[in-house]
């Protein structure tokens, strides 16, 4: 257990080998949380983002059925199709 000096400026240093152990670089962020006996400091590991379009393509449906073309979806052909009684 290390014994932690607070400057006037309020600010504490942690020991080096402490902060390697923790992955801590400059920056690093600590939780302070207080409790009945003291304080506890907590590292704060942020969450990496993904950028959307990164993730195209990953996840694929099952294909299934006929493949459909754009034609497919035009409501002139549609109501045509209906007329004559296709699918």
């Amino acid at each position: 257990m290390s014994t932690l000096l607070v400057s006037s400026k309020g600010q504490i240093v942690l020991p080096a080998a402490l902060r390697r152990r923790l992955g801590m670089g400059a920056g690093a962020k600590l939780e302070v949380l207080e409790e009945q006996d003291g304080l506890k400091l907590r590292v704060v590991r942020s969450v990496a983002t993904a950028d959307v379009a990164g993730l195209a393509g990953m996840v694929q449906a099952p294909a299934r059925g006929v493949p459909r073309r754009l034609a497919d979806f035009d409501p002139a052909s549609l109501v045509t199709r209906a007329r004559r009684g296709a699918p």
